[in-house]
């Protein structure tokens, strides 16, 4: 038989040529190459839009954030800063206003008298509304002129507020919101102002002459507490002497799973052995105890013994190891 050709060996693919890659490096080097940051105003951009959206959706706590990471690539835009500015006024955070008004150097007298004004500083807020007149804008000189009225109600003095709203009804335009608003403060600088001029001097006319002439210079009555308001107040503000040690008072606790006035009371037995129970049964007695036959012989009818054996668990006949019937006969003579 001729013999089979022997295969040629296989040959190993050649090595790499020094200066050449595999297809699988240019990917690992890419992964392992940082990203490269997006440029300023992308980011800006990115961020600006956060921002409407924020506004637009109420979130004013996360829109002052977005602020804070604007400024901080960009210190000096205008946009972002008043945005914040706006911001921190809706949020009812006054001071932090007034400070970044004053850090920023810039001329907002009407967000910073708006500021004071909800601080209760009103005497700073009277100088400020005073340079806005003097030199403010017209569109803050208008707004000024709700503050000063503002203000005027709050220290009382309603003539002054009712002037002050008369003249601003005049130029609003009627479909306005501001239109209501002016009407709504108007009428409450009205009904003080009428309390205080004709009211007030009515009640006291009809009052007795003898309690009317010692009413106005009386000092005015200091409200009497009752002895229990006292005393609630008072005690919490005592401190435990160093040797007295406070009992904590323990809360009344609900296992877990049970409703109060639906889940069934627990067994006022629970705590007994279960033998000393009321509702504690003996147990069963075994099956087959004294129901099978005995042991003996079988009496047959000649009156002798025909056959014995036990039985175990009443079963008739005995069973051996085998599971074989053992029957012994005996014959009598």
């Amino acid at each position: 038989m001729p013999s089979r050709p022997k295969m040629p060996p296989k040959v190993k693919p050649a090595l790499a040529k020094a200066g050449q890659t595999s297809s699988k490096t240019p990917s690992i080097q890419r992964r392992s190459q940082k990203k490269q940051p997006a440029p300023l105003t992308d980011r800006l951009k990115r961020l600006f839009t956060s921002l409407c959206a924020q506004i637009d959706g109420g979130h004013f706590a996360n829109a002052i954030r977005t602020c804070n990471k604007i400024l901080r690539l960009d210190p000096s835009d205008r946009d972002a800063i008043r945005t914040k500015l706006f911001l921190l006024l809706q949020t009812e955070q006054y001071d932090t206003a007034i400070g970044l008004i004053a850090e920023i150097n810039e001329l907002c007298s009407f967000e910073r008298v708006y500021a004071l004004y909800r601080l209760q500083r009103e005497e700073d807020a009277a100088e400020v509304l005073k340079e806005i007149k003097n030199n403010g804008k017209e569109v803050e000189q208008r707004g000024a002129m709700h503050l000063e009225a503002q203000l005027s109600y709050r220290q009382g003095s309603y003539e002054s507020s009712l002037d002050i709203y008369s003249e601003l009804l005049e130029t609003a335009d009627p479909s306005s919101d501001e239109h209501v608003d002016i009407l709504t403060n108007l009428s409450a600088s009205q009904s003080h102002q009428d309390f205080i001029t004709t009211t007030f001097m009515q009640s006291m006319s009809q009052l007795p002459s003898s309690i009317a002439s010692t009413l106005e210079s009386a000092p005015p009555p200091v409200l009497s507490q009752p002895t229990s308001i006292l005393v609630s107040v008072e005690e919490p503000t005592k401190k435990p002497e160093a040797g007295e040690t406070r009992k904590k008072v323990r809360t009344n606790r609900v296992p877990k799973g049970v409703t109060p006035g639906v889940s069934p009371p627990p067994d006022p037995e629970r705590w007994l052995k279960k033998s000393e129970r009321t509702t504690y049964t003996q147990g069963k007695k075994r099956r087959g105890v004294g129901g099978g036959a005995t042991q003996g012989a079988t009496v047959g009818t000649e009156g002798g013994p025909v056959s014995t054996g036990a039985s175990h668990g009443g079963k008739a006949g005995g069973k051996g190891k085998g599971g074989k019937k053992k029957v012994v006969e005996r014959y009598g003579t």
